[in-house]
């Protein structure tokens, strides 16, 4: 009997350690669970990170508005500190050249009145180059009377005593741009615009100037400030009733010869077509001149300023220089004797 109980012992005691064991093995298994950040804490620390950052941004873009700002203003300081400078230099030269004007208005008055007594046909004044004969040699407005031996009209006109020489009698002027050259036959025949401004002379009067053996001078200047001259030795225009047909030769200079395609062509008006062209050229190129078929130069052609000075084969053009598409700044043409001397 006490032997069954012993047993009965042994394996209570046998089964609560196999329990023991097998739950000691399960509880070895499982992996410790990591500790789980507070979440309110970790979100409330990211917010203040994300609100510190937008205000940072913002200031920045604020600094960076601002000194943009400040650096327009600058620009715009500056801008108008060379404007004000420009206006200032403008004003001192327009000064300068009224008075340079009137200057040379007193010396040629004084100098008229000098050589005004009477004077015979051989000492007639009809152009610049026989002023320049008489110690006329201030650039500027002359009066050339009236000369009944010569049948020349009291006729103003500009004169270059300065350049290669001088004396040249100036017959056509471009440098403003607010006097249209697309005129009638009457207009070009007598002459319009202002002598001291943009002008054509007239054709009558070109004729009577060139019919002594004339040199005709014209000078170009594009929008770059560069200038080139074309020059011919030998420059005549008919009368009317030859339509003041053009005859040139013995070109020279740095332009190009892009007066040679007109030379022996008749003048073209917009009521007036004596081209040599199916095309009405001087209503295609807005002007009146020695047109061809139409063009490798037309100096008297519209005047477009910087920008537009590049779209339009109509304008101030001069074909050996920039072509047919680039209208000048400025153009003068200008005729003095052949054989003169300074």
């Amino acid at each position: 009997m006490k032997m069954a109980k012993v047993n009965l012992n042994i394996v209570a005691l046998a089964v609560t350690l196999l329990l023991l064991a097998e739950t000691w093995a399960q509880n070895s298994k499982k992996k410790p669970s990591p500790l789980k950040p507070v979440k309110g804490q970790c979100c409330d620390e990211v917010r203040s990170l994300k609100v510190q950052v937008a205000n940072l941004s913002s200031l920045l873009e604020e600094l960076s508005h601002k000194q943009e700002t400040d650096l327009k203003n600058v620009v715009r300081q500056i801008m108008e500190l060379n404007k004000q400078n420009r206006q200032q230099e403008a004003r001192v030269t327009e000064a300068e050249s009224k008075y340079s004007e009137i200057n040379n208005r007193v010396e040629i008055m004084q100098l008229q009145t000098a050589q005004s007594a009477t004077q015979t046909s051989s000492d007639a004044i009809y152009d610049c180059a026989s002023l320049y004969s008489k110690s006329y040699k201030i650039s500027g407005e002359y009066t050339l009377p009236k000369d009944e031996f010569l049948g020349t009209p009291k006729l103003t006109v500009f004169c270059d005593m300065e350049t290669n020489g001088g004396g040249w009698t100036v017959i056509q002027r471009r440098q403003i741009g607010m006097t249209s050259f697309n005129r009638d036959w009457k207009q070009y025949k007598s002459g319009f615009g202002s002598i001291r401004g943009d002008f054509w002379i007239g054709n009558e009067h070109i004729f009577r100037l060139t019919r002594q053996p004339s040199t005709l001078r014209i000078e170009l200047e594009d929008w770059e400030g560069e200038k080139r001259y074309a020059e011919y030795g030998l420059f005549n225009v008919g009368n009317e009733r030859n339509s003041y047909k053009l005859f040139i030769s013995n070109y020279s200079g740095n332009a190009g010869d892009s007066l040679r395609y007109h030379n022996n062509t008749n003048f073209s008006t917009i009521n007036k077509d004596n081209d040599k062209c199916v095309d009405d050229c001087a209503s295609l190129r807005k002007g009146g001149y020695w047109y061809n078929c139409c063009t490798d130069s037309n100096l008297n052609g519209v005047f477009y300023r910087y920008g537009e000075h590049l779209k339009n084969a109509d304008g101030i053009t001069w074909y050996g220089w920039h072509g047919s598409y680039y209208s000048l700044k400025k153009v003068e043409m200008k005729v003095r004797p052949v054989g003169f001397q300074s």
